[in-house]
């Protein structure tokens, strides 16, 4: 079995990705994709994200759109796109109706009209406006449904209130894109709110309907109709006035070294112990070991009935890997108790543990979760059994960690995790978290007064969902479960996974726990396969891409991070390693179509190795051999190599002796 075609190799599955229109509406440009408008620019500056409908279950979840009757006419400055939409899942069925006109006067406007064809229990339904986080710090003017209005700036350090203040009951939110011109939101047909998305490592603020301080879920009777509007303009208050036509060039991108900019050491890399809870094969163990671990991490319930089997299998899995154990308890009351029998299992067991991790059995979002009594109650009887570095924080998304401090005296690090899939699923949707993963590095560690941060763990899915207000349902027969994404195993992934590193690495984490060993939440598949092979199309038995990151990673683990910048990041980006003066560049192309990087900071002769389309299967199947075949890379300029990256692919380039 192959990995199949060309869209399997890259992102997973088999269908296509959503066509991408350029549209102009005067002076700003931006894209349609389905119903959605993205990267709303002015002379090459990002003003807006996104903007989407969002149509949210009681448990948070999104029910995705399906369009009919698509209508364009789209000139060269002005645009006009009617349609028809309709999401229906479960109970639910709702439809409406969309337009999007865009002027040559630079104004936007998008309505819908919707209507509930049935009753059912919905948490959101409506507009969501991103501004880029990049924004940060920009001047606004907020108008306020009661007629108030307010100056603020879009915050620089993340923010845990809901809604962000003053960023509430808006009905138009104006912000400064550079001196002078100003970009006005204004929303109609109900209370628009903000909200600092970066706390899930989104990197935008959203601004939604209705106000969180209306009780959700609520029941939307059939035949409910849900009418909004958005108006979009520049304002521009340069006494010289004259906005005109911005065509930007294309140089490919340009990626290198930051001038001055202190280099950061590697973080600890580990991942974690597979969730299907299978034993490592010989073979298993053998592709891992050439990871160059550092640590297994493994979640440990003590009152579960599984619990000592659990352990032990983690420590003969460590010992095989040559790795400590990073061991995550989890405790509910009675605390007492479940330490006593947590000691005794240890004592019995004898993990070879490196760091504990502690954490409350179950966590709340709205701030009840007891933390502080998990940490005192269990930290003298763990450090007893290994006097190694304790951590406590959340198991979950960082605004739990913001939301439920731990008890800072009695902790070496503040941990808490990551997955980029709380609000959007798209590719370029997550592809935009990697640089925000940097933000919640730095916001931790300023909250814990310097403490070392431990991302525990990274995964493209979530785990478990810690926002739901009933109890989940199982996959249909056939349907992969919600924790695994095709993505894992594909091109796609190896990039998420290389941003994903290069930004916690940078912004100085300490130790970064990923995915899981093997399985389709691993870093390679089991030697029997995909339990459901026709969604999830992996070889049996092989690597996946993402392991190749993990392994060159795993070769430099000794390596200084240079810093790096990359003149568009959402394209073409990645990572510079020296290592006893040599150095290594790591590249991924985050999009679907050719790019050319230029590469800066690398002098001498370089190799390069490519993981590619063409190489995917050999990849996957002969990993060594694949990890060998490196070419010499010629220099294309003064200062600098031109990298050529077919879609999704990922480079290694050595200076070679």
């Amino acid at each position: 079995m192959t990995m199949g075609t060309r869209n399997v190799r890259y992102y997973g599955a088999v269908n296509d990705l959503p066509e991408r229109i350029a549209l102009r509406a005067g002076p700003l440009s931006l894209l349609w994709e389905e119903s959605d408008l993205r990267t709303i620019k002015f002379e090459g500056v990002e003003v807006l994200r996104r903007i989407y409908i969002a149509i949210r279950d009681r448990n948070w979840g999104t029910v995705p759109n399906t369009l009919s009757n698509v209508q364009m006419v789209v000139e060269q400055d002005s645009f006009l796109i009617t349609f028809d939409a309709a999401n229906a899942e479960g109970d639910i069925d709702f439809t409406w109706q969309g337009r999007v006109s865009g002027s040559a006067e630079g104004e936007i406007t998008y309505s819908m009209v919707g209507r509930a064809n049935t009753t059912f229990w919905k948490s959101r339904i409506g507009f969501c406006v991103l501004h880029p986080a990049d924004a940060a710090g920009a001047a606004c003017h907020v108008e306020h449904v009661d007629g108030s209005t307010d100056m603020a700036a879009l915050p620089v350090h993340l923010v845990h209130e809901q809604p962000v203040t003053p960023f509430a009951e808006m009905a138009a939110l104006t912000h400064e894109i550079r001196p002078g011109i100003w970009f006005e939101t204004r929303f109609a047909g109900d209370i628009f709110e903000m909200e600092d998305q970066r706390n899930w490592t989104d990197a935008s603020f959203k601004t939604f309907s209705t106000p969180l301080r209306i009780p959700y879920p609520v029941e939307l009777p059939a035949g409910t109709a849900v009418v909004q509007t958005l108006t979009l303009r520049l304002i521009d208050k340069r006494p010289e006035g004259g906005i005109a036509q911005f065509v930007a060039e294309d140089r490919g991108v340009q990626f290198g070294p930051i001038a001055g900019a202190p280099a950061t050491p590697l973080p600890a890399i580990g991942l974690g112990m597979a969730s299907h809870g299978q034993m490592l094969t010989e073979h298993e163990v053998a592709a891992l070991t050439t990871l160059n671990l550092d640590h297994l991490r493994v979640d440990i319930h003590p009152i579960s009935p599984s619990a000592r089997d659990v352990l032990v299998a983690a420590s003969q899995a460590a010992r095989a890997l040559g790795t400590g154990l990073h061991v995550a308890v989890f405790l509910d009351v009675p605390y007492a108790e479940q330490v006593q029998v947590l000691e005794s299992m240890l004592e019995d067991v004898k993990p070879p543990v490196e760091a504990w991790l502690l954490y409350p059995a179950h966590e709340d979002f709205r701030g009840g979760t007891p933390i502080v009594p998990v940490v005192e109650a269990a930290k003298l009887a763990l450090k007893r059994y290994a006097d190694v570095p304790l951590g406590a924080g959340t198991d979950t998304d960082f605004i739990f960690l913001l939301r439920n401090r731990p008890p800072l005296h009695s902790l070496d690090f503040i941990t808490y995790a990551i997955n980029p899939q709380v609000h959007a699923f798209d590719n370029t949707s997550l592809i935009e978290t990697v640089a925000c993963q940097a933000a919640t590095v730095r916001s931790a560690r300023l909250l814990s007064d310097g403490l070392p941060v431990h991302v525990s763990p990274v995964t493209l899915r979530m785990r478990y969902n810690p926002y739901a207000t009933a109890a989940p349902q199982p996959p249909p027969p056939g349907e992969l479960p919600p924790q695994v994404d095709v993505r894992q195993m594909s091109l796609f992934g190896a990039g998420w996974t290389l941003g994903s590193i290069k930004y916690l690495a940078e912004s100085g984490a300490e130790a970064v726990t990923y995915y899981e060993t093997t399985g389709w939440r691993g870093v390679m598949e089991q030697a029997g396969g995909s339990p459901i092979p026709e969604k999830f199309r992996s070889i049996a038995g092989g690597v996946f891409p993402l392991f190749h990151v993990l392994a060159d990673i795993g070769d430099l683990r000794h390596a200084q991070v240079i810093p790096t910048r990359a003149t568009d990041p959402l394209v073409v980006d990645g990572l510079l390693l020296e290592e006893g003066g040599r150095r290594t560049v790591l590249l991924y192309n985050a999009t679907p179509s050719m790019q050319a990087a230029r590469v800066e900071g690398l002098s001498g002769h370089v190799a390069c190795r490519l993981l590619d389309e063409r190489t995917a299967d050999q990849a996957a199947r002969e990993p060594e051999a694949f990890r060998a075949s490196f070419s010499p890379l010629a220099r294309t300029g003064d200062g600098y190599f031109e990298v050529p990256l077919s879609p999704y692919a990922y480079a290694r380039l050595d200076v070679s002796e």
